[in-house]
């Protein structure tokens, strides 16, 4: 197969507990030609000598890591993430498999609209709801109903596989949208400072009540946003809106003319 490093997706491990896992992960991904692996809060710091001894030179091949405290780090540079989750969420974001989410991520990455991401959880107990609540869709497995434990280092290589068939299969056709126009994607940045920015706009007038519920109907929110596939230009309208509702009727316009 052809590598494909400008548009291949970043994966991401989430608290990762052995090194073992992580060594062998890097080494599946070598495999199919992704490169970008980034650890959010290993459990055993990093470097860890454990994941060399598994990656089989994985890391001298080309697979990079980087290490991050929290998410918003770690989706840097981001456009479009999946979460990998076997459990019912509650949240309505779409659901696919490990081929359809290869074929959209590849998709974006050939239309110009940045690099994708697909998110692991930890050993003990997968990802955290806030961590699905950030992502854009949900990736899922064909697993027994009855028995969905993964090993980690697996679930990421049955992505990898399924993203070395579509790298191999017949290129799609390009996007329309162009990088840094009205239709470009919005980064992941952007997207957490229009959360943060409506948020605590509705702190202000209350909205968050009882205060114990505070963090769901946050994550519940930005579960919605997360659906949208924002471009820049729709992020920067909506921030707009909620300064035009912040500063009250009758001041709108002056808000567009110093803008």
């Amino acid at each position: 197969m052809t590598d494909l490093p400008d548009m291949a997706p970043a994966i991401l491990l989430h608290t990762p507990q052995l090194g073992e896992n992580i060594g062998s992960a890097a080494r599946v991904m070598r495999n199919f030609g992704l490169t970008d692996l980034r650890l959010i809060a290993p459990r055993d710091g990093w470097p860890n000598p454990a994941a060399d001894t598994l990656s089989a030179g994985a890391f001298e091949a080309g697979v990079t890591v980087s290490v991050h405290e929290g998410l918003e780090s770690a989706l840097s540079g981001l456009s479009y993430i999946y979460a990998t989750t076997a459990r019912p969420r509650g949240m309505e974001k779409p659901v696919v498999g490990g081929m359809a989410a290869a074929e959209r991520l590849k998709g974006r990455g050939e239309g110009g609209l940045g690099q994708g991401g697909v998110m692991f959880g930890g050993e003990s107990s997968g990802l955290a709801n806030e961590a699905v609540a950030l992502c854009d869709g949900i990736l899922t497995y064909p697993v027994a109903a009855g028995f969905t434990s993964l090993n980690l280092s697996m679930a990421v290589g049955m992505f990898a596989h399924a993203w070395g068939a579509v790298v191999d299969a017949s290129e799609p056709a390009a996007r329309a949208d162009t990088v840094g126009g009205v239709g470009a994607p919005a980064s992941r940045e952007d997207l957490l400072r229009m959360y943060e920015h409506f948020e605590g706009e509705l702190e202000r007038a209350g909205y968050f009540y009882p205060p114990e519920k505070t963090p769901v109907m946050k994550q519940n929110l930005r579960a919605a946003f997360a659906r949208g596939d924002w471009t820049l230009q729709e992020v920067r309208t909506f921030r707009g809106a909620v300064k035009a509702l912040a500063l009250g009727r009758g001041k709108a316009r002056i808000m567009r003319d110093e803008d």
